[in-house]
């Protein structure tokens, strides 16, 4: 299977190199000094899950170069969706399946005026990892999934065959029926954990034995899942409790990646994440005080750190 993997960040370098380790024909595009360091000394992944060294690494700058695939993973961060959309048109046949594995909850929907409603997937990544330094992945933690499925919700043979890719790559996988669902589950978790994160400062694990800090939590995962109800998707009405725990169970140095971004002085995620809910929740009239505040918190480091 032949795998193309836009933005070898965090997502893409770990997935991508699983995949490529269990026998997949990958090919990462990447840019600056972390192109430069594949090239000459390949992509290492480090993690509690064991260490990946691919090298040499099939890597480029330039998506047109690679050819039509099997499999996009589109990993790039949410402000590049559209100008990195048009430039894999070049990757995309007749079957090829563009899987979005952003942070939001809208990357399909901005990609598919771009590729076409056939083309593109919906796809959730489950993993804690970024770029330890220019090369070099680093994994929080032991979980690493993938759940995909097509937007019309039915089963697909692309789907199935990516599965396949996934299993041999030795990390979990889903081949859903059930995207939207799926997608907004980890929006609702990620949209508060990184907001929440990113407002203190702090690791989980520094945050979540205080009641009020946890309430946070609480309140944000409510409000963002009221919105999520609202749009019409429907969700179990345990999925609230159920996310709250793996708040409580994620590694106690863990931190989403917008907080680490905030740390680093980049530019973050923040309105497709925090910012989306209270414009969702402001569109259908559905309140969404604390996501409110942690937005306008962290408003003022949206563009990165202020001059």
């Amino acid at each position: 299977m032949r795998i193309g993997v836009i933005g070898a960040g965090g997502v893409g370098g770990a997935f991508g190199a699983a995949l490529a380790k269990g026998g997949a024909d990958v090919t990462f595009v990447a840019r600056g000094a972390h192109l430069a360091a594949m090239r000459a000394n390949g992509l290492r992944v480090t993690g509690p899950r064991g260490d990946i060294h691919l090298n040499p690494v099939q890597a480029t700058d330039d998506p047109a170069s690679i050819g039509v695939v099997d499999v996009v993973l589109f990993c790039v961060k949410l402000w590049d969706v559209e100008s990195a959309g048009a430039t894999i048109k070049p990757l995309i046949g007749p079957q090829t399946a563009v899987i979005p594995l952003q942070n939001g909850i809208d990357a399909a929907d901005r990609l598919t005026p771009i590729l076409g409603k056939d083309a593109v997937m919906g796809g959730v990544a489950q993993i804690s990892a970024t770029i330890d330094g220019p090369g070099v992945i680093r994994q929080t933690g032991t979980f690493m999934k993938l759940v995909f499925g097509e937007l019309d919700e039915r089963s697909s043979q692309r789907g199935e065959a990516f599965l396949t890719a996934c299993q041999a790559a030795g990390f979990d996988a889903e081949n859903t029926t059930g995207i939207k669902a799926a997608l907004w589950s980890k929006f609702i978790l990620l949209a508060t954990n990184a907001a929440v994160v990113a407002t203190t400062r702090l690791p989980f694990g520094k945050l979540r034995d205080d009641p009020e800090i946890f309430s946070l939590f609480e309140s944000g995962v409510a409000e963002v899942a009221a919105v999520g109800r609202a749009s019409g998707v429907t969700l179990a009405p345990s999925l609230e409790a159920g996310l709250l725990q793996a708040t409580k169970n994620f590694p106690p140095e863990m931190m989403p990646s917008m907080a680490v971004d905030l740390l680093r002085g980049n530019r973050l995620e923040l309105p497709w994440l925090a910012g989306k809910v209270v414009a969702l929740g402001r569109e259908l009239g559905v309140p969404t005080p604390t996501m409110s505040v942690l937005n306008a918190v962290l408003k003022p480091y949206a563009n990165g750190a202020p001059a």
